[in-house]
């Protein structure tokens, strides 16, 4: 494994995708940034660890996929701990933890509130629905490479997929009627 890349042609090669992905599911830059450090913190202290049993591109898109679902895990446990502050101590105005609004630097400031709306909607859709719409729409990857992401087969993806676009598709019919 000598031919194998150093960890900072690894972080050169993929800070990008990671960011960018960061970026799409979490849809804030500042969130985006924290867990894109959070990624390569982790492919560091693992990167002995990798047995190239899936390219070390699927590898990291997992890491990274897995560091934006507990960064959202957390961001609800603060916001439901939030909600109980007043409750508790009495002082709604401490404590709280602050939303954080729709900011994606590649959307237009006119755009911001239809892709915010779009965005809303995806973010209500399953976990796995969600990952692997992301995944095809704007990380433009195929079927085989989200079934190797996700470990899954490809008819699952399909399945996924189908059941994403149907269930996106309800929640922006819905909206409108």
């Amino acid at each position: 494994m000598s031919d194998f890349p150093s960890f900072k042609e690894i972080y050169e090669q993929h800070t990008d995708m990671v960011f960018n992905l960061c970026l799409n599911y979490l849809q804030n830059e500042a969130d985006a940034e924290e867990v894109t450090q959070d990624v390569f913190i982790k492919v560091y202290r693992q990167l002995a660890n990798f047995k190239g049993q899936a390219t070390l591109k699927t590898w990291i898109y997992r890491i990274s996929i897995n560091q934006c679902q507990d960064f959202l895990k957390a961001k609800k446990r603060q916001k439901r701990f939030g909600f109980h502050i007043p409750v508790l101590w009495g002082n709604p105005a401490e404590g709280l933890p602050v939303l954080s609004d729709f900011k994606h630097p590649g959307v237009q400031l006119e755009d911001k509130e239809a892709v915010a709306y779009i965005f809303k909607n995806i973010n209500d859709l399953p976990q796995q629905q969600k990952t692997a719409l992301l995944l095809k729409v704007v990380e433009d990857l195929s079927q085989k490479e989200i079934a190797a992401i996700l470990d899954i087969s490809i008819k699952a993806v399909e399945s996924l997929l189908s059941r994403a676009r149907s269930n996106l598709q309800k929640k922006l019919d819905a909206s409108e009627g």
